[in-house]
């Protein structure tokens, strides 16, 4: 998906731009984004660097309004599912980090969203924090740790590994 939508985009903007957005996006985040930038031909550093920015971007903004959009969107209408859905994916991670991690959900925290995994990233992270009613001062950093801990694990699975395959 992040080569279908790099692709779509280059035409019609910069390619450190196109990184940023797409790991701004949920679902893609910082994993669509250090793809996008390995086949656009940034280098690595340029890479992570926009990749950690963008997906950062939005956390601090969940977890301060996320439950206030929720609430309104669970009002009734077309998006009712949708807040619904989401907010069950939040409750379950958050009793998943909260079984594994009784007392150290900051440490479940990071590693949650320090796994490159679809559905575990700096969204899903924030939310969980969200709706746990986590301190944002303190699920922030750790969501942040998270994210540095997947670029490191995008960046060799982008860069190094492919740069290794190449010798051989």
């Amino acid at each position: 998906m992040a080569e279908s939508l790099s692709s779509f985009l280059s035409p019609y903007m910069s390619p450190p731009l196109v990184v940023f957005l797409i790991s701004l996006l949920p679902i893609l985040e910082l994993r669509g984004g250090m793809v996008a930038a390995a086949l656009l031909g940034l280098p690595w550093g340029q890479a992570l660097l926009l990749s950690l920015l963008g997906n950062m971007l939005p956390v601090p903004f969940i977890i301060l309004f996320i439950r206030r959009i929720l609430a309104l969107m669970r009002r009734g209408g077309p998006l009712r599912p949708l807040a619904l859905w989401l907010e069950n994916k939040g409750a379950a991670g958050g009793v998943r980090l909260q079984n594994r991690y009784p007392r150290r959900l900051w440490l479940g925290l990071f590693l949650f969203v320090a796994v490159p995994l679809p559905g575990t990233g700096a969204w899903t992270g924030a939310l969980i924090a969200a709706l746990l009613g986590l301190d944002g001062r303190k699920s922030t950093p750790a969501i942040c740790l998270g994210v540095l801990g997947a670029g490191g694990v995008m960046l060799f699975l982008t860069y190094v590994l492919p740069a290794i395959a190449r010798a051989f």
